[in-house]
Parts: structure tokens; C-alpha cells; sequence
């Protein structure tokens, strides 16, 4: 993210349509579908049908669709991928190089690549992910529970230093996902400068369920902030 522009924002863990539609038409620039476990697993047709409201909500300037994928296989993941017609999967279970590289061979849209991380011990794989995700997505990493969705937030500002080597490596964009709300996102948008906020649980009145008012909150809050 450049010098006083804003990141790009993601809503995730749609599971009505009606969501979706509401997310693309307050300015989300990418809407995500859950398919690695959780309350917000959806299956591929209910994925394509709030993909297509999105769409259809802004025909000039459609927000890109994202599945979270889990421990599928590649082969399974380009299927839903295709089913759901998405643009983009994001892996949740932890991937390396390798995993990015397999997903690549099988689907030729983006890969992303999840870094679950807790405290500020950056994976082993991080180098790797950087060099050859088209996006790398930050998450809290919690003992005991779903891959993602937890609502707990990293370390925003000890995080700066860790990733600060990574930055502007390989191809990869960076992603800020965990914990994040309308009340919060702006200070973690100036401590790490993401090209993209990613935000479930903190725009919610129930799991799956988006606040409307929270949705346009998080989304001016978020176009508000800058890195200076």
C-alpha cells in the first residue's frame, strides 16, 4: 500500500446473498466464501449464488470472489473453485511453497496463502509464501480452535519489524485478517500498511449474519486510514 492510500477491503464468511450484495455495493473490493469448516461453511452452489448477487450489485465494478479452502486437496480445491466461480483461493491449513505451487498446477486463478500466526514468531514458510503466493493473509493463530474466524487480533505493531524484511518480496500482496473491527481497523492499517484488511466475525450479529451497520462502518473506517 502506497503513501496515503487505502487497502483494499475483504468481507468474508458470507453465507446469504443478500450479505454479499450489501457488502459489494458499500465498496468491498473482495467478498469471501468459508469452505474449510467452521459456522460459516457454505457449499459451492450457495457460494455462486452470493458471488453472482455481488456481482450483479455492481456490474461495473464487481468485488473479486475469494474461498477459504482448508485441507482439500488441490484437484478438490480447483473444483469448488470452478463450481463457485471464484477468482481467488485462499489457503487456510497452514500451506508452504509447495502447497501454493500444487494449487497453481491445478487452477489458474490467484493463490493465496494463510500465516497463522501467535505472538510475533513469523512460520518457517513465511519466506516461501512471500516469494510465491499472489497474496499473503495474516491470521491469528489459536490453540483449540477453527482455522480462522476467532476474532482474535495479532500484534499489529510488533508485527511491523518481523514482516518488514518481506515486504515488497516475490509477488505477494499483503493481507491483515484477525480481530479486526470498524472500531479498530484504522490503527492496524497505520501500524502495518496491509494492501488488504480482511474481516468476518467483527462486522457480525451472529455467525454468517453481517450488521449492516457495521459493514459500512468497517468500510469507511477502513478508506479513512492512512499510512501517515
Amino acid at each position: 500500500m502506497s503513501e496515503r492510500s487505502r487497502p483494499a477491503v475483504k468481507i468474508c464468511g458470507l453465507v446469504r446473498a443478500e450479505d454479499a450484495a450489501l457488502a459489494a455495493r458499500l465498496g468491498a473490493d473482495h467478498v469471501g466464501s468459508i469452505f474449510a469448516g467452521g459456522p460459516r461453511l457454505i457449499d459451492a452452489a450457495t457460494a455462486r449464488a452470493n458471488v453472482a448477487a455481488a456481482r450483479a450489485a455492481v456490474p461495473g465494478h464487481p468485488p473479486h470472489a475469494v474461498g477459504v479452502m482448508g485441507a482439500q486437496t488441490p484437484d478438490a480445491i480447483a473444483r469448488l473453485a470452478e463450481e463457485a466461480t471464484l477468482d481467488a483461493v485462499q489457503l487456510h491449513a497452514d500451506p508452504d511453497a509447495d502447497a501454493v505451487a500444487a494449487v497453481r498446477a491445478a487452477w489458474g486463478g490467484e493463490v493465496w496463502a494463510v500465516l497463522r500466526i501467535a505472538g510475533t514468531a513469523l512460520p518457517p514458510q513465511t519466506a516461501g509464501l512471500f516469494d510465491v503466493a499472489d497474496a499473503v493473509v495474516l491470521d491469528a493463530k489459536v490453540d483449540g480452535t477453527q482455522l480462522g474466524g476467532t476474532g482474535v487480533a495479532l500484534d499489529w505493531d510488533g508485527l511491523a519489524a518481523a514482516l518488514a524484511p518481506f515486504r515488497g518480496r516475490g509477488r505477494a500482496a499483503l493481507v491483515l485478517a484477525g480481530g479486526l473491527r470498524p472500531e479498530n481497523v484504522a490503527v492496524a492499517i497505520r501500524a502495518l500498511r496491509p494492501d488488504a484488511v480482511d474481516v468476518s466475525s467483527g462486522v457480525e450479529r451472529a455467525p454468517g449474519v453481517k450488521d449492516p451497520d457495521r459493514l459500512a462502518a468497517f468500510l469507511a473506517a477502513a478508506r479513512s486510514a492512512t499510512t501517515s
